[in-house]
This record gives structure tokens, C-alpha cells and sequence, in this order.
């Protein structure tokens, strides 16, 4: 990466440069790093805008103070709380099952192996990732629709759904990169890159980006 003429000039066939530059222009901090929480706010999050899972979790931490408190409820006691999040109901009985099996298989401790994570009902592979990263500081690369859409857009990869982008996007980030590149695909997916209308003039990568030499060129 360089400046020339006061614009920022990039080597497009460079992409762990470039995913840098997304991690430093579309940071992500995580706060909450408690294993369990994060899991909790992970299913909340799903199909689920930033803002209203922010809500959700709140809601349900204010309430319920622990792996066992929730555990001991009833799905139907959760709704009203996670109800922001959308889909409370189903929401609802997965956050309750998975806190039991959390509880009596794992001693309250979530497991730390992707493995484990995808054997409790309503993980997928995002979702374990982002614990994997996020709790346990693990080299994960989780993948959602920002993700998957925008390596694709710019041309990384070319793949149909969010599993082969993981996998492929493996090969070719280094590890170091592949938990932070989330968080910051997501926010950079919400302002610039997004789904419909994406705001590809103002975007510091539309040089090296296959989706708007085809439609802007």
C-alpha cells in the first residue's frame, strides 16, 4: 500500500493487503468476551440486525445472570426479552436447550473446539468461529452473508455458499487475519459494500474490485 497524488494506491493481487486495509478502515472491538455470552448474543444475532440483538441480549442478561439461571427457564419466559431479535420463539428453545446441555455435559463451561460448539442445536459454523475467535482467541474464521458476498464481489473467491467461501478464503488469508476480517467485512458490508445499492464511488477498493469494473466500468 501507498499514496500517490494524495490517492491511496493498492496491489489488487495482494489480498491479505487488502484485507488489512478493511480491518483498519472497519474495526471491530468486542467487549464481551465471556465464552457464554457470546455464544448466547451469536444465536440472538442470527437473521437479526446489530442493533436489535444488542437489545435482545440486554434484555436477557438483565434478567438471567447465568448459564444456570437460563437453564432453568422456561422458553416461554424468554420471549418478551429476545423478542428484538426476531424468531424469540425458536430463539427461545434453542438458548434454553443449549444452556442445559452446556450445563450438565460441560460443567458451564462452554468447550473450546469447533467440534463441540457445532454438536449444540442451532450452532453452526458462524456461530462457533466467532466464539473460537472472540472467547478463546482461536485462529476461526467465521463467514456470513457480508463476508461471503464481498469476497466474492471483489473477486477472491468464487463460491455459492458460505462454506466454500470459508474454505476457500482459508487459503488464501493468513490466519493472523481470519478472525478480525469478520467484525470488520460486517461493518464495511453495512456502509459501503452493502447487499443492495452499494456505495461502490466511495469505496477505496473499487480498483480491485471485480464487481464494479463489471457494472461501473
Amino acid at each position: 500500500m501507498r499514496v500517490e497524488n494524495n490517492r491511496l494506491s493498492v496491489n489488487c493481487d495482494d489480498v491479505n493487503s487488502l484485507a488489512r486495509l478493511i480491518i483498519l478502515h472497519f474495526p471491530r472491538e468486542h467487549t464481551e468476551k465471556d465464552p457464554y455470552k457470546v455464544l448466547i448474543t451469536t444465536i440472538l444475532s442470527q437473521r437479526s440486525k446489530d442493533e436489535n440483538t444488542e437489545i435482545a441480549a440486554a434484555n436477557l442478561f438483565s434478567v438471567y445472570k447465568s448459564v444456570e439461571d437460563i437453564a432453568r427457564a422456561k422458553p416461554e419466559e424468554l420471549y418478551e426479552l429476545i423478542k428484538p431479535s426476531g424468531l424469540y420463539r425458536e430463539k427461545a428453545e434453542r438458548i434454553v436447550k443449549v444452556s442445559q446441555i452446556v450445563l450438565e455435559r460441560y460443567g458451564g463451561k462452554v468447550p473450546n473446539s469447533l467440534e463441540e460448539l457445532l454438536s449444540l442445536p442451532g450452532v453452526g459454523r458462524k456461530t462457533a468461529n466467532i466464539v473460537l475467535h472472540v472467547s478463546f482467541n482461536q485462529q476461526a474464521l467465521a463467514v456470513d452473508t457480508h463476508v461471503h458476498r464481498i469476497s466474492n464481489r471483489l473477486g477472491w473467491v468464487k463460491t455459492k455458499t458460505p462454506e466454500e467461501t470459508e474454505e476457500e478464503l482459508k487459503k488464501i488469508l493468513v490466519p493472523q487475519l481470519w478472525g478480525p476480517v469478520n467484525g470488520s467485512m460486517v461493518e464495511f458490508g453495512k456502509s459501503i459494500c452493502r447487499p443492495i445499492s452499494p456505495k461502490c464511488s466511495m469505496c477505496f477498493l473499487n480498483e480491485c474490485c471485480e464487481y464494479f469494473k463489471t457494472t461501473k466500468g
